[in-house]
């Protein structure tokens, strides 16, 4: 660690109450976890300088905010994230980083050859969590390449279920800072890792952990799906109850059997079929508890009905139900605050979202599907299907999703401004399916108008779909890649979706036609 006036070495700072004055830290981006993480160091005392490649009105007023609030400079622009900077005219202490900075950054790798530590905002909030006064709560912590944000948010509904205060935080949209820094505190939170935060992760030792499955993504970030699977895998390191595990994917059981956790610590499978001993599953319509009760070896406790998680419950939204039950369970949450929080818990949109039933045609987005493992997971819950799909694929492989859906497909209508990988695979694996480039549509004899937005993206590919699909098709937005090279987010790309399909919708209906359908 770097010279100067702090009070306590790093691996001192373990509490809120440490002596935190002083530290030279810098903060690589201002956006949620970066600015929560420098709002916090100021408020410690810590002297920061954050750093950002956008000097864009939002940060220039977020950057404001924070000289306001105490000794901070805030550098924006490419020249400040081109290296290192000093912190008070020193080599900084500590290195605190946004999930999206990868390790490869010139900030970042130059604190590694320096040998600055380097920390991610939940390494930071794991080790202010303990603060006088307030109550300390326990962490529910939950990664996988799908189905986080579901289990995350069916996890905090349970909790409350149970008459516990609980927040859902971390990757799924409020920074863990901020619900450290609540202050009421809270019993527990179910904390939503990504592979990036696992990364800068040191310390953190959750009460209970899962990493719900495995598949190929983030190998631009991560350099190989070795590396992707070790972040991972990170979740299960000092683990105090139980790490929660797939017992359909032998990747994620492994992991535990790799993971150093805390003496007595336990392993619990999760699986759609019938549970062994130490697992939870389902038995005739029924999620059921064989892990976490006395008589686990000729018995099981009922947790809840199918028909509790809705009318429409495709099998992994079963999976990620039985893994936030097994987290609460080792919280100690009793059988009946699983079945209430079920019954109160609401999907999020652009999850598996029915938007529109027209002429026996389902419409489904799907934007949440970011890779070919979400994709495949909507396919497998539909028999006919035209497939909206494409993106930026940040180098993945589509040879195995097209293989294994390509009896589902009538057509597949293609976004995304280079979807060539997507093409391949399916021009190898799927030859005789349909397949439509939505941007290079003939209408009539003439060319289709050049496009001049997003949304006019979605309106073509909407149309397209719409010319092939028959009844009983099912037409499915579950683009397995990225959103950003054409859209701001997945929640943009969904939501150009719905408004294309809704459109398109109103045209065709006539009086007495169904416009939506029931609702999940």
């Amino acid at each position: 660690m770097g010279g100067g006036t702090v009070s306590a070495p790093l691996e001192e700072l373990t509490t809120w109450d440490a002596d935190w004055t002083g530290l030279r830290v810098v903060v690589t981006g201002i956006g949620l976890s970066g600015f929560s993480a420098a709002d916090t160091l100021i408020e410690l005392g810590a002297r920061v300088v954050v750093v950002d490649a956008g000097d864009t009105d939002e940060n220039r007023a977020k950057a404001d905010t924070l000289r306001i609030v105490g000794a901070a400079d805030i550098l924006l622009g490419a020249d400040a994230v081109a290296g290192l900077p000093r912190v008070d005219g020193s080599v900084p202490d500590l290195v605190v980083t946004s999930p999206g900075f990868r390790p490869t950054h010139p900030v970042l790798a130059a604190a590694a050859e320096a040998g600055i530590p380097v920390w991610g905002d939940v390494e930071l909030a794991w080790r202010v969590r303990i603060r006088e006064g307030r109550r300390t709560a326990q962490w529910l912590a939950i990664t996988g390449t799908n189905g986080k944000t579901t289990t995350v948010t069916m996890t905090e509904s349970m909790l409350r279920a149970a008459g516990l205060r609980a927040i859902a935080a971390g990757n799924v949209g409020t920074p863990i800072l901020d619900a450290i820094r609540d202050p009421e505190g809270y019993d527990a939170i179910a904390v939503e890792l990504s592979s990036f935060q696992l990364h800068w992760t040191h310390s953190i030792s959750p009460l209970a952990s899962v990493c719900l499955n495995i598949a190929e993504d983030h190998v631009d970030w991560h350099g190989s799906y070795e590396a992707y699977m070790a972040d991972k895998a990170k979740i299960y390191e000092n683990t105090q109850v139980a790490c929660i595990y797939n017992a359909e994917q032998y990747e994620t059981e492994h992991m535990v059997e790799e993971a150093d956790v805390v003496e007595g610590c336990r392993a619990v499978g999760f699986t759609t079929g019938v549970p062994a001993v130490s697992m939870v599953g389902v038995v005739e319509g029924l999620l059921v508890d064989r892990a976490f009760i006395e008589q686990r070896k000729d018995s099981a406790a009922e947790l809840a009905a199918m028909s509790d998680l809705g009318e429409y419950a495709p099998r992994h939204m079963v999976a990620n139900a039985l893994a936030a039950a097994a987290l609460v369970r080792a919280f100690g949450v009793e059988p009946a605050a699983v079945r209430d929080g079920l019954r109160a818990y609401s999907p999020g949109n652009h999850r598996i979202q029915p938007v529109a039933r027209l002429n026996d045609i389902l419409w489904v987005n799907d934007s949440k599907a970011t890779n070919p493992h979400a994709a495949a997971a909507s396919l497998a819950a539909f028999s006919s299907v035209v497939w909206i799909a494409g993106g930026l694929s940040k180098g993945v492989s589509y040879d195995n999703l097209v293989a294994e859906h390509r009896g589902r497909f009538r057509a597949v209508v293609l976004i995304g401004a280079d979807s060539a990988e997507l093409q391949a695979a399916l021009a190898q694996h799927a030859p005789d399916v349909p397949v439509i480039h939505a941007l290079e549509e003939q209408t009539g004899e003439q060319p289709a108008a050049p496009v001049t937005s997003a949304e006019e993206i979605m309106v073509r590919a909407v149309a397209a779909a719409a010319a092939v699909a028959e009844p009983g098709d099912t037409v499915l937005m579950a683009p397995a890649a990225a959103s950003m090279d054409q859209f701001t987010s997945y929640a943009h790309r969904g939501e150009a979706f719905i408004e294309a399909v809704a459109g398109y919708v109103g045209e065709q209906q006539a009086p007495g036609q169904a416009q939506t359908p029931k609702e999940p």
